[in-house]
């Protein structure tokens, strides 16, 4: 069920693309070409996930015919671009994608087969397809003919390849080229001499990624295109790796995919069908269903969801790979123990299982937090939908309560006409002051009556605490000046008006906060007291706080009559002792001598002292 959900999405939006083509009468056909599975060198990871999602990003863009192979030897390479080359006589724009090894040897580039062996220097001529050929194949396309060349990459075969003449030059990367037909252009992965990245422990190079993020942009010029890509490529390497662009255009914009035709006439809300595609894809919750949306829908609001969706199935990916790499690693120690292996070899498996699972666990996390993210953004969605709602229930109920007061009105008014013209006449003052109040032609409530019900309103939506009355008084002003406030509204608060009841009657709810003494607080739409626990009272924050402890301060007054009792003692006069009376020091305590009393002497310092005083 969910393949051909899948299937159904992409197709409408491929059908998209195609009608965007047929407008501009081009015939757009491509052939891909990933070569992964190398039989005489290490396997490359990457060049068929690029030929895949460069072949998905051109059937996404409208491409008539995408024709992706991938790991294709000698034979089945030059029957592929034979078979293209038959395709490219009727084209306008014929593009070919090259992902795998490549050489070159003498000046002249060779694309390198899964089957070449290339033992020696001169193999290259029978093993490998010189560029020239590839040029031949696109060749009859009408305007514009695009060679890719993700083919940059390290070259193993140069390192183990036996040279028969000692001149023969093998260079490093690929060499330039400089097309002889008009309207071509030939791009590499990394300029003239260097080398590509092949993406490392991605799942695609960074040239493949930048191109798939920018060729397919409508109506965007190629050599634009290519010059985002470059930015792109220098940023994720470190101004490591420059892709770099061979041949000329001529004046006019040269885009890939033509621009969207102005829709004309009436159309249906984009905003309803962009959230049926976005929560469509989120049911599949696949990469290729996000992939399919970000390309009918690039930039807005929901393409950031997309986005962070994708970031969320990265981290899945990302996470899936370091757990079988460290899973991989264990095997590894594994195998290393039980062959009785070094302890030095034994070591570095140990530590390459531990980077393993660390890098497992940073993985994990970072699929977490992702996930976390995009809940996140999914939740935001909702409150705002939520919100867009509710808004507009607000205004349709603004409505229906205007629409009624207007019948109200209506029906009043007819009242009023049927009943006898004397007794519909108000005295002149009286006409003055509903004037006064009521400047509003439609209404026909009297002063009293319109003063009443406003101030009734008021009260409803929290903005007057009094009670309603008939005349429009100073507290009536003072809670229309609060709804003003919190409303949003700019009513004139000295005059009662149909304008600022229609206004109230529209607030299904509190409008102005409510507002309590000290020491008490709102509970719904009640003032409550505040009941603090033992030991707490109402701080100034209005809030419960502990009451400090009350420490003894001596005052002034006892501290003067301590004093003075110190000093009359120290100045008394001394009195004869009788016998058993003690003297102390630090010594200790003992018995006044025979013949010896207590008397009171100064001290070196002049002070005071009791003391034993002997004749």
């Amino acid at each position: 069920m969910c393949v051909n959900i899948v299937r159904s999405f992409c197709v409408l939006i491929v059908a998209a693309f195609v009608t965007c083509a047929s407008a501009q009468a081009q015939k757009r056909v491509a052939l891909v070409i990933g070569n992964s599975a190398y039989k005489s060198v290490p396997k490359l990871a990457n060049p068929a996930n690029d030929a895949g999602l460069i072949g998905g990003t051109l059937k996404k863009a409208g491409f008539d015919a995408v024709d992706v192979r991938q790991d294709l030897s000698a034979p089945e390479m030059r029957k592929a671009l034979r078979e293209f080359g038959t395709r490219t006589r009727d084209a306008d724009v014929a593009v070919i994608y090259y992902a795998g090894h490549g050489m070159e040897v003498d000046g002249t580039n060779y694309l390198i087969p899964t089957d070449a062996a290339l033992e020696t220097d001169t193999d290259v001529y029978d093993e490998a397809l010189p560029i020239d050929r590839v040029l031949v194949s696109i060749e009859p396309a009408k305007q514009l003919r695009l060679v890719i060349l993700d083919a940059c990459r390290d070259n193993p075969f140069a390192k183990t390849m036996k040279r028969t003449v000692a001149s023969r030059a093998i260079g490093r990367g690929l060499a330039k080229v400089e097309p002889t037909t008009p309207n071509t252009m030939i791009a590499f992965a990394a300029k003239a001499g260097s080398t590509a990245s092949d993406g490392g422990d991605s799942r695609n190079s960074p040239f493949a990624v930048a191109l798939s993020d920018h060729l397919p942009k409508p109506g965007l010029d190629l050599r634009k295109a290519f010059g985002f890509v470059r930015d792109d490529v220098l940023k994720s390497t470190g101004n490591k790796q420059e892709p770099f662009v061979y041949g000329s255009l001529g004046g006019d914009d040269v885009p890939l995919v033509p621009a969207k035709p102005v829709a004309t006439g009436p159309q249906a809300n984009p905003q309803s069908e962009l959230r049926r595609d976005y929560e469509l894809a989120l049911q599949l919750g696949t990469r290729d269903g996000w992939e399919a949306f970000l390309a009918q829908y690039p930039e807005g609001f929901y393409a950031n969801l997309a986005k962070g969706q994708l970031n969320k199935i990265a981290a899945e990916e990302t996470r899936a790979s370091a757990e079988q790499k460290a899973k991989a690693a264990e095997q590894e120690k594994a195998r290393l123990i039980a062959e009785r292996a070094q302890k030095a070899e034994q070591e570095k498996a140990a530590a390459a299982a531990k980077a393993a699972e660390d890098a497992r666990i940073a993985a994990e996390k970072q699929k977490q937090i992702e996930q976390a993210k995009a809940e996140a953004a999914e939740h935001q969605r909702k409150l705002a939908e939520a919100a867009a709602a509710k808004a507009l229930a607000e205004k349709q109920a603004a409505e229906k309560a205007k629409a009624e007061l207007a019948a109200r009105q209506a029906a009043e008014k007819a009242e009023q006409a049927a009943k006898p013209a004397a007794d519909r006449q108000l005295p002149e003052v009286e006409n003055q002051k509903v004037a006064a109040l009521s400047p509003g032609p439609t209404s026909t409530l009297s002063a009293a009556e319109l003063s009443k019900s406003v101030q009734s309103e008021l009260r409803r939506v929290g903005c007057l605490t009094a009670s309603a009355e008939s005349e429009w008084s100073s507290a009536a002003q003072r809670s229309l000046t609060l709804f003003n406030k919190y409303a949003g509204t700019q009513f004139d608060v000295k005059l009662v008006s149909v304008d600022a009841l229609d206004a109230l009657k529209a607030k299904s709810g509190r409008v102005c906060p409510l507002v309590c003494n000290f020491g008490f607080k709102a509970d719904g739409d009640q003032c409550v007291k505040i009941t603090c626990r033992s030991g707490y009272r109402v701080g100034e924050d209005n809030e419960c706080e502990k009451i400090p402890e009350k420490k003894p301060v001596a005052t002034r007054e006892e501290s003067r009559r301590r004093d003075q009792d110190r000093k009359s003692a120290e100045s008394a006069s001394p009195k004869s002792q009788a016998s058993g009376q003690m003297v102390c020091n630090g010594a200790g305590c003992r018995p006044v001598g025979k013949g010896c009393r207590l008397g009171a002497v100064k001290d070196n310092r002049g002070i005071m002292v009791t003391t034993e005083v002997c004749n």
